[in-house]
């Protein structure tokens, strides 16, 4: 019985034991942003730690609610468009996602954005507070 050569695969030899051992190669991969979406500038990353720092959750704040400096950043008017990442809002995690936090009853701005809007104002309102709250755009 003949067999044909067998064809060389894309493995390498490695180590002491090259005739027996092998190690795939694998081409190091790059961390790709999704679609048309951009990276956050240096600026607009200090502007969010100032949020964090400084005003925690914006909702729970308005509402008298004890407040952290644990907050996720919400953006106003999606992730893709010109000055996107500058409009954004610093809230707890119960207060952007529903049933997230330590509080599950809050009302969150995904998915009750009119609801969210009806008790704490509109997200351009709380954003304007937030930069009066940092002296920003004065």
């Amino acid at each position: 019985m003949n067999r044909s050569p067998m064809k060389r695969s894309p493995f390498t030899r490695v180590g002491i034991l090259a005739q027996s051992s092998f190690q795939r190669t694998a081409p190091a991969r790059k961390v790709k942003l999704k679609s048309k979406q951009r990276g956050v500038t240096v600026n607009e990353q200090m502007y969010w730690d100032r949020l964090a720092s400084e005003i925690g959750c914006v909702a729970c704040r308005i509402a008298g609610r004890q407040t952290s400096n644990y907050v996720s950043i919400h953006h106003i008017d999606g992730r893709t468009k010109p000055g996107c990442h500058s409009l954004v809002l610093p809230l707890c995690a119960g207060c952007h996602q529903q049933g997230t936090g330590n509080d599950k009853t809050l009302v969150a701005i995904h998915p009750n954005k009119s609801r969210f809007e009806k008790l704490y104002g509109s997200q351009l309102e709380l954003k304007a507070k937030c930069d009066a709250i940092l002296g920003v755009g004065k």
